[in-house]
């Protein structure tokens, strides 16, 4: 087995392998998701706080976040965990069939650990002569199985029902408060303006009369004031730092660190 694997084996279902701790993983929780830890650990960084899920647990994740995963193995074991994904098209065909809609505004948490049900026990074991099959399994189950997983979360959770069926786009939403929060992720301006409830321009605009500089201008120097922070005061190491404060590469985050203070991120280290 590879050192580090990932793969998707379904349009729905993904199942996660790692031998090694995996630093990061998507960024932009694009659908609702139901993941089950089979081994180890996953800590995961949503709305400015860090949960961590164990081995054996089940989460639910709202779609439209952004998310930082690290994926921990048990010691001298591998990473695992299944993740289901409630796509948007599917919930609108049980929404119609079932004459399920949101009935208010969803107040809790975004990433949310679930209770402990038989139902869900039963659900996971149900998977697994499934996810051990070599070949893939046709749509036509996979679809049965994600549909099942609703219904299940509709029973254990009803709460849920104003998430799951509530397909509205988001809403514009305080620009100044979501940005200082979510600035280290190191996703595009459309993708921040669409969560922010905004055309591009009118992010831009918007962002222009608040922070008085460009988003990209504005971007770099805070995740550049972070790294700075990180390295001289916190000690942590370069090859760290730049992946944490939102930097895809490290050539790029050293260039741009020292157009700004002077020197490299990696003789500043030294100098710790």
């Amino acid at each position: 087995m590879p050192q580090q694997e990932e793969k998707k084996k379904y349009p729905d279902i993904m199942v996660s392998c790692y031998m090694q701790k995996s630093r990061s993983g998507e960024q932009f929780v694009a659908e609702h998701s139901l993941g089950y830890n089979i081994s180890g650990t996953m800590e995961v960084f949503i709305d400015g706080k860090t949960q961590i899920f164990k081995e054996g647990e089940l989460r639910f994740f709202r779609r439209n976040r952004l998310a930082r995963f690290s994926k921990q193995p048990p010691p001298g074991g591998i990473f695992q965990s299944v993740t289901i994904f409630l796509d948007q098209q599917m919930l609108r065909g049980i929404s119609a069939e079932h004459q399920l809609q949101a009935k208010g505004l969803y107040c809790g948490d975004n990433a949310l650990l679930l209770k402990p049900n038989p139902l869900f026990r039963n659900y996971m074991d149900s998977l697994t002569p499934y996810l051990d099959e070599a070949r893939p399994l046709n749509k036509a189950l996979t679809s049965l199985k994600v549909k099942e997983a609703v219904m299940i979360l509709l029973e254990t959770n009803p709460a849920l029902q104003d998430v799951l069926f509530d397909f509205n786009e988001p809403g514009k939403i305080d620009l100044e408060a979501y940005m200082t929060e979510h600035y280290k992720f190191n996703v595009d301006l459309n993708r921040y303006a669409y969560l922010t409830g905004r055309s591009l321009a009118t992010f831009k605009r918007d962002f222009e009369k608040i922070f008085n500089t460009s988003p990209n201008k504005w971007l770099q120097q805070q995740r550049l004031q972070d790294a700075y922070f990180l390295i001289k005061e916190k000690g942590v190491k370069v090859s760290d730092v730049y992946l944490d404060v939102g930097f895809k590469d490290l050539s790029h985050f050293s260039f741009a660190f020292k157009k700004t203070y002077g020197i490299t991120p990696s003789k500043l280290s030294l100098q710790v």
